[in-house]
């Protein structure tokens, strides 16, 4: 089985994001890739797979995973609850 495929879609949770935030969606795991757009307040993202980037403090603590919400979209982990400070979705391939 490959990782981040169509067929593992089923296994993919969604998550709240921070309350009252609106998140900047980025085109790579990381602060300088360009925003892609933004997510409006209390919105709940899917995570298909988790991958390191830029270090980020945000409003549940400094991480340095970010979450691919869509293809060639991502957030960073710090602002999206998971309930973890740590990977709770396959990394990304």
């Amino acid at each position: 089985m490959v990782l981040g495929t169509a067929s593992s879609a089923a296994a993919v949770s969604t998550y709240s994001v921070a309350p009252n935030i609106r998140l900047n969606v980025r085109s790579g795991p990381g602060t300088s890739y360009s925003i892609t757009r933004t997510l409006p307040e209390n919105t709940k993202v899917p995570i298909f797979c988790q991958t390191p980037g830029t270090t980020v403090s945000g409003y549940y603590g400094t991480s340095n995973i970010w979450d691919n919400i869509d293809n060639g979209e991502f957030v960073s982990d710090a602002y999206v609850n998971t309930g973890s400070d740590g990977y709770v979705a396959d990394r990304c391939a």
